[in-house]
């Protein structure tokens, strides 16, 4: 048993060295210290140069004012009240009148109006279909 045990320990052994690598092969250190790095700026002064070489000079735009352009702006909900837009759905306005509660004590209750849709759920057009004027 006790044989068993140290052949199990040595081949755990192994194979949990033989995953291992040494810290020096994984990370190599350089010259250089996080100091001299640091003073070094990084690559800040090099992002410069090249934004300069290759940066055109753009005209100023005139901008126009939001309320002006709010109608002529592709929205996603403009989009989708143009393609699908609702089919007219008339409400039923219905009153009803004071009446007794059906429960076990008779209790009054006040008339009240209430609105009632013609269709169940609400409909959409099929694009290029005419809503008006029908």
């Amino acid at each position: 048993m006790k044989r068993r045990q140290i052949f199990t320990a040595l081949i755990t052994f192994c194979v949990l060295s033989a995953c291992s690598t040494s810290q020096k092969a994984l990370l190599p250190t350089g010259e250089e210290t996080m100091q001299a790095i640091w003073n070094k700026g990084g690559s800040g002064a090099q992002l410069q140069v090249y934004r300069d070489s290759n940066n055109r000079q753009l005209d100023p735009v005139n901008y126009i004012e939001f309320k002006e352009q709010r109608d002529y702006t592709r929205t996603a909900e403009n989009e989708i009240k143009n393609l699908f837009p609702k089919l007219p759905n008339p409400d039923l306005i219905m009153y009803v009148y004071p009446h007794l509660s059906a429960s076990g004590e008779p209790m009054p209750i006040p008339g009240y109006s209430t609105v009632i849709p013609f269709y169940s759920r609400v409909q959409y057009a099929q694009p290029g279909e005419r809503t008006r004027g029908l």
